[in-house]
């Protein structure tokens, strides 16, 4: 790892759980908004932006726009950039944004000090082994096809390995716990967290803490091959590893 994480679940009803982020973007305090550019791009921006604003008056946010099969460039494009949040959108499509650079940006961020945040694809993304959809496992669902992110089995590709767990999010408000139960069930990912829309985990450190409004389920393999899970609310923390 070595740069802190802050990834959100969703929702857009608590600007504060972007405080921690802003506060640990130096310099300038200007932002890149990774954005999956679907046609909407400059709107979906514009609603970052206000939640950014509304969060920390002083940030500056910047448009990343990468258009839908593109190819993200961080050593340009975070020229000038003190911090960057992958947003959300179809997390397939962010994971292939990515996909270009997987190992390079964590040594950038790295390299230059700067706090990654992933906002509900964007904090997918930031796991080692991302789930990045699907709702289906070995054709059983495992929660509602609305959610399945226009894939139907259940599928992990790689992260960013900012962090060493999977991550699900909208998990209280999708259903989408028990997509992450399958998949560390299956051994498909070493462990995994759900997030609630409205709610932030922080990562470094050596300590994984919860803030917001909601939960943050963590699900491990049991010895006698199932899973446990544990829900920690806001003030709570564990251990990342």
């Amino acid at each position: 790892m070595g740069t802190r994480a802050f990834l959100i679940g969703g929702g857009w009803d608590r600007p504060d759980v972007y405080e921690p982020f802003l506060r640990e973007v130096r310099g300038e305090r200007r932002v890149g908004c990774l954005i999956v550019d679907e046609g909407d791009g400059a709107a979906q921006f514009e609603r970052y932006a206000v939640a950014l604003g509304k969060a920390e008056p002083s940030c500056v946010p910047v448009p990343l726009l990468v258009p839908l099969g593109g190819r993200f460039e961080p050593e340009a494009a975070l020229d000038g950039i003190d911090g960057l949040l992958v947003c959300g959108g179809l997390t397939p499509a962010c994971q292939d944004v990515l996909a270009g650079c997987l190992e390079r940006l964590p040594g950038l961020l790295a390299a230059r000090g700067m706090p990654y945040a992933g906002f509900s694809a964007g904090a997918a993304v930031a796991a080692r082994r991302a789930v990045v959809g699907g709702w289906l496992a070995d054709g059983v669902p495992v929660c509602p096809e609305e959610t399945g992110e226009d894939l139907e089995e259940v599928e992990v590709r790689a992260g960013l390995g900012l962090v060493p767990f999977a991550v699900d999010v909208h998990a209280a408000q999708w259903g989408t716990l028990a997509r992450l139960v399958a998949a560390v069930g299956r051994g498909e990912v070493p462990y995994g967290v759900a997030i609630d829309e409205n709610t932030l985990l922080t990562v470094g450190d050596g300590e994984a803490r919860v803030a917001g409004s909601g939960r943050v389920h963590v699900v491990r393999p049991a010895h006698d091959g199932g899973v446990v899970v544990r829900a920690y609310g806001t003030g709570e923390g564990f251990g990342p590893e």
